[in-house]
């Protein structure tokens, strides 16, 4: 189901405790991205978005997604612990209320030069826009049905698990308005595995960035996300 967050700008695709599944801006709202030059820790990297957004006279509620960065994959026990601490300062921010999150997010491990502690690597916010630019993040999927048992659930054999992930993207894309891999910006591939490029290019289009690190819960081995972003800074 899609929520409307009229005060963030922007309407966001239900998902489970951690994250949404995605965020859309809302009409008279774009999207902006901002990479840091450098993972920040989780709580210096609240107090820099939350200053970024004061600076541009946006609320807090207009943090809509953010791409994090852990130092190795988390046991399934340890994401969840991780989890509480994270959705706390969402709840405090007003960006998780009855239940449901409104942020999207990637959690991934990179393989190579980790951050020591779990860490923010990029945000997405909202901002007035003359005409809606339409633009969207689709937060990041592992090969399993989240919210489901774990690890019974977790889809096997390689291929099939890049299929799967694949059909999730573009599932949230329709979730969030009718969406595709076409109308996307950046498409982004997470795992430490060679992967059947040409498959996931035929569907996801050539310009897939491949990232060489883990998905965030140790198990998985393959996740992707996307967006639609015309904006993208980078913050020293």
């Amino acid at each position: 189901m899609l929520h409307r967050l009229a005060e963030g700008g922007f309407a966001f695709l239900e998902g489970v405790f951690p994250y949404s599944q995605g965020a859309v801006a809302l009409d008279g709202h774009a999207i902006e991205r901002v990479r840091f030059a450098r993972p920040l820790p989780l709580d210096e990297g609240f107090r820099r978005i939350a200053a970024h957004l004061e600076t541009l006279g946006r609320p807090k509620t207009a943090f809509c997604a953010c791409e994090l960065r852990s130092p190795k994959p988390f046991s399934f026990t340890g994401f969840g612990e991780f989890n509480r601490g994270y959705v706390a300062v969402l709840e405090r921010w007003g960006l998780f209320r009855d239940g449901r999150n409104a942020v999207a997010r990637s959690n991934v491990a990179p393989e190579v030069d980790p951050p020591a502690e779990p860490s923010f690597y990029a945000f997405s916010y909202t901002v007035p826009a003359v005409r809606g630019a339409r633009d969207f993040v689709v937060a990041g999927s592992g090969e399993w049905p989240e919210g489901g048992r774990f690890p019974e659930d977790i889809v096997q054999g390689f291929p099939n698990k890049v299929v799967w992930v694949l059909d999730m993207m573009e599932a949230r894309m329709r979730g969030l308005g009718g969406f595709a891999f076409s109308d996307a910006s950046a498409v982004q591939v997470y795992t430490v595995r060679p992967f059947p490029m040409d498959l996931v290019a035929r569907r996801a289009g050539s310009a897939v960035a491949w990232h060489y690190c883990r998905p965030p819960i140790e198990g998985l081995e393959f996740e992707m996300d996307a967006r639609s972003i015309s904006v993208e800074l980078r913050l020293a």
